[in-house]
């Protein structure tokens, strides 16, 4: 292929734009699900409860995640990756299309439906199209990689400003605009993909004979169908009208109980029948400990569309002189924190191992969680002032923002990498599906916590974010106590 894009293949700038305003759709209809849900009948919202609100936000979340295995799958051995990110994005812009028209709540869930779906079908395999651009692999893979993961939060960023700007003055121009967003994002790809060649054209159809291959695609299959089936379920009892605090609750934990009971049976299927010898099983159980540490780190990372989110609007100043900041746009410090500080983690990175002294995966993990705690403590203290009944100022929440973000950069791309080292060859896409998963649990997770955050609450809020605290300060705290095991499980995989 001709370069043709910062010294990369031509192919790279159309999946590169084709994300970007995915994301930019994504993350901006993210920053006001959960403040249209709660938001009053008179402010024209849907009047929902915090709790059940949250529930609805976390099993959303979940179903993204979930979706992203059947919709591997099916690019896989049906449609190829391009058909998928093709009808994927013709379904989240149909989602948000649903979402920008003024209707009943099951009418809303419906357009989170079509957005979850048409995730599940694009999010993952753009990504695997990224990867065959480089059949070389080695570090121009990575390099085109990092450009492509700044797409991401370039979209990010500006959907989490100017989709919550056009919310503040009605919040269907805001659904409205993230449909806008994926129409270019769709307009862009069929224009360019030429560039692609021949890549993705056609499924993989790879004649996987191992049998725990083949129990792993039918359990990615199983995964999605159930997100897929729960939130449509959820949108079923809101058309009846029986949509309250416990049976949203109830079901968004259950569907949390269900992943957490099949992912341990996964895990206990692969290391009893699974062929492995006993490296692969060590190996396969440092994975295990990565996708714990992984929830446990989205569950509270993620709260940034939920639980934070409604702190920002309830418990915040965000006046500018005589303009008020919309809640949502205050998200958009994550994306902003990540691109100007992703170079600068991984510079950190490179000069600690020309010195032997880079953090190994496990203690990178333990900086990440204790890291995304600290964010928490932040809000501590926030909250405490915010039950006094004084409004803070916007800088608590953007050094939360902040150290999450670098939380993120220390576990994320360190998690990603490590698992596909670790993983057994004939498992590795079950194993990354598995990561999706441990994202899945913790916005699910994030999504009930939320439910605690609102005004008539406000006393119980230090105590909410103080046992975020304690909870990711021990669990990161472990996860560096025990490295010199894990470090030795891992073998030779740094």
């Amino acid at each position: 292929m001709n370069k043709g894009f910062f010294g990369h293949p031509a192919g790279l700038s159309t999946l590169f734009f084709t994300e970007m305003w995915e994301r930019f759709s994504y993350y901006g209809m993210r920053a006001i699900l959960i403040l249209f849900m709660t938001a009053s009948l008179a402010e024209k919202g849907l009047g929902i409860d915090p709790q059940s609100a949250g529930a609805i936000y976390g099993l959303y979340t979940a179903g993204v995640y979930l979706l992203t295995l059947p919709g591997g799958w099916l690019a896989d051995n049906i449609l190829g990756q391009r058909k998928a990110i093709w009808y994927g994005g013709i379904l989240i812009m149909i989602g948000h299309l649903i979402l920008a028209i003024p209707g009943s709540p099951g009418i809303f869930v419906l357009g989170l439906v079509f957005v979850a779906s048409g995730t599940g079908l694009l999010k993952p395999n753009i990504s695997t199209v990224v990867g065959d651009l480089y059949p070389e692999g080695g570090a121009r893979r990575d390099q085109g990689f990092s450009i492509f993961y700044m797409g991401i939060n370039l979209g990010s960023f500006f959907g989490q400003i100017f989709v919550p700007f056009l919310a503040a003055y009605n919040w269907h121009w805001g659904f409205g605009a993230a449909a806008i967003g994926m129409f270019f994002g769709l307009l862009q790809f069929r224009l360019t993909q030429g560039s692609l060649n021949d890549l993705g054209l056609k499924p993989k159809l790879k004649e996987e004979v191992e049998e725990g291959v083949a129990v792993g695609k039918v359990n990615g299959v199983l995964a999605g169908a159930l997100g897929l089936a729960l939130v449509g379920f959820l949108a079923v009892l809101q058309w009846m009208g029986t949509i309250d605090v416990t049976t949203a609750t109830g079901i968004a934990q259950a569907v949390g109980v269900i992943i957490v009971v099949i992912t341990l049976f996964y895990f206990l299927y692969i290391m009893v029948a699974g062929g492995l010898n006993p490296d692969e099983k060590k190996k396969v159980l440092v994975i295990f400990f990565l996708f714990v540490g992984a929830a446990l780190f989205w569950s509270g990372f993620e709260q940034a569309g939920s639980s934070l989110n409604l702190f920002a609007r309830d418990f915040t100043n965000r006046m500018v002189g005589s303009w008020e900041v919309p809640a949502g746009m205050l998200q958009s410090a994550n994306a902003l924190v990540i691109i100007l500080f992703a170079p600068i983690v991984g510079w950190i990175w490179v000069k600690l191992a020309a010195r032997n002294l880079n953090p190994n995966t496990p203690i990178k993990f333990g900086i990440g969680i204790i890291l995304m705690g600290l964010g928490f403590v932040v809000m501590y203290f926030a909250a405490q002032i915010a039950a006094t009944g004084t409004k803070v100022g916007m800088g608590w929440l953007w050094f939360t923002y902040f150290l999450h973000s670098i939380g993120e950069l220390t576990l994320s791309p360190v998690g990603l990498s490590a698992t596909t080292k670790l993983s057994p060859k004939r498992y590795v896409g079950q194993m990354m599906g598995i990561w999706f998963v441990g994202a899945s649990l913790g916005n699910l997770i994030a999504g009930l916590f939320a439910g605690g955050v609102n005004t008539e609450n406000a006393s119980q809020m230090p105590a909410l974010f103080l046992s975020v605290v304690t909870f990711s300060l021990i669990s990161g705290t472990l996860f560096i106590i025990f490295n010199p095991i894990l470090k030795k499980w891992m073998g030779n995989v740094k």
